[in-house]
């Protein structure tokens, strides 16, 4: 079966990435779902591409997909749209989709998604995710975090909103910082219940 006819056939997941610390995180997490053959839309702001520059390297002419290619990583599942493309599929509630993860997700976003606003596609999809009651899930960038962020969390969790902090463990006793990633990978794609073996399950 082809790609595109595979893509057609199953519901993608929508990730964003937004200008916040993390973007490892999201490397990682479009490197697993293009390994895993699950579809992606893709939505990067314009700080996104930035974080992605400074903390993976990524240089701004390029692209996250030219990157996961480079590498052998087979992106024919991967489709990138424009961030002030409100014309996207995203941005309906018509289009299907398992739901939405924004990784990393800035307090800016966040602030966003608390207020419902729908200014740019990343804004429009994750309030589209909340109306038509699919789960949404915010990687929120390192702490602390102020009151009003808190508030913000808050007001985004009662939308329908999970809120996954960056916040990575140590039980599974990670090796480097590539297993402290795959620990917050495999916690999102718990939330959708994607199958994975990333990191080791609890065990007493």
């Amino acid at each position: 079966m082809s790609s595109e006819v595979k893509k057609k056939k199953e519901k993608s997941l929508v990730v964003a990435v937004t200008g916040a610390s993390g973007a490892p995180y999201a490397v990682r997490l479009l490197e697993v779902l293009a390994g895993l053959a699950v579809p992606v839309d893709l939505i990067t702001s314009d700080m996104g591409r930035d974080m992605l520059r400074r903390e993976a390297g990524i240089p701004a002419e390029g692209g996250i997909l030219d990157r996961l290619a480079g590498r052998g990583i087979d992106t024919g599942l991967i489709r990138s749209w424009a961030v002030d493309d409100l014309a996207a599929p995203p941005a309906s509630g018509s289009y299907q989709s398992h739901g939405m993860v924004i990784c990393p997700c800035s307090v800016k976003t966040l602030s966003a998604v608390a207020a419902g606003a729908c200014r740019t596609l990343i804004e429009r999809a994750a309030e589209v995710t909340l109306k038509e009651r699919r789960k949404l899930v915010l990687v929120l960038r390192e702490a602390p975090y102020s009151l009003t962020q808190i508030e913000n969390m808050r007001s985004a969790t009662l939308a329908g909103a999970v809120i996954l902090p960056a916040s990575p463990a140590f039980y599974h006793k990670p090796s480097g910082i590539d297993g402290l990633v795959d620990f917050i990978v495999a916690h999102i794609l718990d939330q959708f219940g994607i199958d994975h073996d990333l990191v080791a399950r609890w065990e007493s």
